[in-house]
């Protein structure tokens, strides 16, 4: 499938805003989180400009962005309608959450508020991951780990950005859990690699022309004499060595680097907000790279007409 900015752009931002939303939540809860409410308010504040930003990307890639709200009425039968109203729901408690932080108000409803924001950080990427994962065409993303690793994606970077933020409070529990997130978030990863590659396909050229299986079949003629949408969009290919380094410098910018900063934290380095900060950023590009292969590595069942023999 052919990569498209907006959408690598808005799973990455607001996947590690919801992440830094999900564990905001649990640690007021829990309550974690230092008594100064600056801190929890600029992690919350930095988490909904996150997932803004990512949502109003996400609008470029429709033909009529201002068309946008009517995907909300599919919600029966469409896991991007559901998105969209868990991620407008998700608002109302972290606005709320952070008048709270913001104007220093006690009130007995902020912890009931810290886990319907956690809770509708989970329901909203969850959806994100099952837009791909419903998709029976698309034999990369038509697999059960894919919500799975979209979770631990977000729930990774999240922790990261929170060890960032409350590093100058002096607090080192956020890096233990942003090592133990990385770590979980690189298993699926890895089971997710393995998953595909010993994934041939379960559609073929001959069933998509109605043969016996035995027959062979081959290409004659191209279908078009000129490249067209289908082939540009659903036809998008890379090479599988350089799809083979990218899942390198991928693993290494998202796990390699920022697993042993975040732990050299936890150890008590005198350096911790400038080690989780490139952490963060390496971390962040690694994302970019990762979810830029989620799309380029995927195969379109289509394909199938056009001299591929297996999908």
């Amino acid at each position: 499938m052919h990569p498209a900015y907006s959408v690598i752009f808005f799973t990455t931002a607001s996947g590690a805003g919801y992440g830094l939303m999900f564990w905001l939540g649990l640690a007021h809860v829990a309550g974690l989180l230092p008594d100064s409410r600056w801190l929890p308010f600029l992690a919350l504040a930095t988490a909904l400009v996150l997932v803004t930003a990512g949502l109003f990307s996400s609008t470029f890639h429709l033909g009529h962005p201002e068309r946008a709200w009517r995907a909300l009425s599919q919600w029966r039968s469409s896991w991007l309608s559901r998105e969209g109203i868990a991620a407008l729901a998700t608002y109302v408690p972290a606005g709320l959450l952070a008048l709270v932080w913001l104007f220093g108000v006690q009130t007995p409803l902020s912890p009931l508020l810290g886990l319907l924001v956690a809770a509708g950080a989970v329901v909203t990427v969850w959806c994100t991951g099952m837009i791909y994962a419903s998709l029976r065409t698309i034999r990369q993303w038509h697999q059960p780990l894919v919500p799975l690793v979209y979770l631990g994606l977000a729930a990774a970077s999240g922790a990261l950005l929170l060890a960032l933020i409350l590093a100058f409070s002096g607090l080192h529990w956020p890096a233990v859990l942003a090592s133990g997130s990385l770590v979980l978030a690189l298993l699926l990863k890895l089971a997710y690699f393995a998953r595909i590659d010993g994934d041939r396909g379960a559609y073929t050229a001959q069933m998509a022309l109605g043969l016996d299986a035995e027959a062979h079949v081959r290409v004659l003629d191209p279908p078009h004499t000129r490249p067209n949408f289908i082939m540009r969009e659903m036809g998008y290919e890379i090479g599988r060595r350089h799809a083979t380094r990218l899942r390198r410098i991928a693993l290494v910018a998202l796990f390699a680097v920022p697993i042993p900063l975040a732990g050299l934290v936890v150890l008590g380095s005198g350096l911790s907000p400038l080690m989780l900060a490139v952490a963060t950023l390496s971390a962040g590009i690694g994302l970019l790279v990762e979810r830029w292969l989620f799309f380029a590595e995927a195969e379109h069942v289509s394909m199938l007409y056009y001299g591929r023999p297996r999908a």
